[in-house]
Formats: C-alpha cells, sequence, structure tokens
C-alpha cells in the first residue's frame, strides 16, 4: 500500500501508561488534521477505564477509520501482554470492546509497529525498499520490523539477548540515563545491539526513534555499521499516523482488524 493510494482521514488514538493522545490524520500527507487531544490516562488503567476515554475521545472524530495503538502484543485484536497498563488487559480482545463502545471500525496495534508503519509511509523509510527495523529507544526498546513497506507484527526485539543480557535493559535510553552513561558509552552499547540485528536480519535500513532521536547528531556518528541508520522524523506524533494509517489500510482489505497489506 503506497501514500498515494490513501486519501481522506482516518483517526489515529495512541494509549500510553500515561496519557492517551489522538487526531484525525490527512491520509495523503500523513499531518494531522485538526489540532491533538490528550487526556490522562485513568488509574488504574482498566479495560473498561481506558475503552471509555477512547470512545469519548472517537467521539470528537466521528468520521473514518479508527486506529489505535497499544502498549502490548496485539493478535488479531486481542491484547496478549502489558505494558505500563493495567494486567487485566491481558486476554482482553481490544478491538471488539472498542467497537462496541465507539460503534466503528477499529484496527488495533502495538505501538512501536503503528511508529513504525508512520516511518515508512511518511518519513524516514518512505519509498525504501528491503528490510527496514526501526527501533524505539525509551523506557524500553521498542521495533517495528518491515520488509517492502509491509509491518511483520510483534516482533519484540528490545528484548534480544546481546552479551548475556536483554538488550533493553542494557541498550535503552532509560538505560543510559540510569547509569549516567557518556554518548560515547551508550554508542558502544548500540553498536553491540545493532551488529546483533544486522547478523540476523540482513536489514536496509535501521530507524532510530524515541525522545532520544532528537539528539540523534550526539550518538549516531559513532556508531560505525554496514546498514544505513537515520533519526525518525515523526517523533511524537507517530503511533497516531500510523495507527490511523494501518486502519485505513485495513478497512480497503476488507476487515476491521486484518493484517496491514503492506
Amino acid at each position: 500500500m503506497s501514500v498515494a493510494e490513501l486519501s481522506g482521514h482516518a483517526v489515529g488514538i495512541d494509549i500510553g501508561g500515561s496519557g492517551i493522545k489522538g487526531a484525525p490524520v490527512d491520509l495523503s500527507s500523513g499531518d494531522f488534521a485538526q489540532d491533538r487531544v490528550r487526556e490522562p490516562t485513568p488509574q488504574p488503567s482498566t479495560p473498561g477505564a481506558v475503552a471509555d476515554v477512547v470512545a469519548a475521545l472517537s467521539a470528537r472524530w466521528p468520521d473514518g477509520p479508527l486506529g489505535v495503538t497499544f502498549p502490548a502484543v496485539v493478535k488479531d485484536g486481542v491484547a496478549l501482554t502489558a505494558a505500563n497498563v493495567d494486567d487485566a488487559w491481558i486476554g482482553t480482545d481490544a478491538a471488539e470492546l472498542l467497537r462496541t463502545l465507539t460503534g466503528r471500525s477499529v484496527h488495533v496495534v502495538n505501538d512501536a509497529d503503528a511508529a513504525g508503519v508512520a516511518e515508512a509511509r511518511y518519513g524516514a523509510a518512505k519509498d525504501v525498499r528491503g528490510v527496514v527495523l526501526m527501533a524505539t529507544l525509551g523506557t524500553g526498546i521498542g521495533t517495528a520490523l518491515l520488509h517492502d513497506g509491509v509491518l511483520v507484527p510483534n516482533t519484540e526485539l528490545g528484548h534480544l539477548v546481546v552479551d548475556g543480557h536483554d538488550a533493553e535493559t542494557k541498550a535503552s535510553d532509560a538505560a543510559r540515563t540510569r547509569e549516567d552513561l557518556s554518548w560515547k558509552e551508550w554508542a558502544k552499547r548500540l553498536q553491540r545491539y545493532f551488529e546483533s540485528l544486522e547478523a540476523l536480519l540482513q536489514p536496509d535500513l535501521f530507524v532510530v526513534g524515541g525522545g532520544v532521536s532528537k539528539k540523534a547528531d550526539k550518538y549516531l556518528p559513532l556508531l560505525d555499521l554496514a546498514t544505513p541508520v537515520v533519526p525518525a522524523q515523526l517523533l511524537n506524533t507517530a503511533g497516531i499516523v500510523g495507527a490511523a494509517a494501518l486502519a485505513a489500510e485495513a478497512e480497503l482489505a476488507g476487515g476491521p482488524t486484518g493484517p496491514s497489506p503492506g
């Protein structure tokens, strides 16, 4: 699916541990069609409480398909894990719950996957063929894997074991902050992580996301990789934009929660 084939608007909502953000997205450009709205994530962040907030947000923009990101492994709309939200989400059919409350088609996707799709459709990986791996460096490491623009969902490569450690415990931005690492020290850990990904995947492009991507000039030039590595472009809009694009693609493919056709 190319950007040229997408038109009109879709709504994206990004569920996080502290905030739930949404906006309608112009699918031809990837820009917000109206200002983003943010509401605090309910505490406790149970399925019913969070779904009520999502439904209220989506009612602001009643037209077009609805895409929702979730901090979990999501298969066929069902949350199989839960990160930074209540464990009651595990096993919940999030797509069905939200369809029931909103009365519209809903596509639910892992938050890192949504960001990767946004970069592939509108950002740093636009028009890149072959294998693209996006790594979001934050509290942990989220990853999104795409081949010729088609998402391979739920890769969870932040948990790759590198030098005997779960990668995100050593190479995330949280690890850099927690251990007070210099950019050079952190870059050495990123080097090992991305080298391991290269050996497994032979990618054509790495995209580095997360808030720390704003400071990419501090550490990306210190990496020595065979694969080009670039900072993400969409930053904190990526989840909303990617969710909206995937929802539109799923609707075109004929299923509210089906996989992206690419």
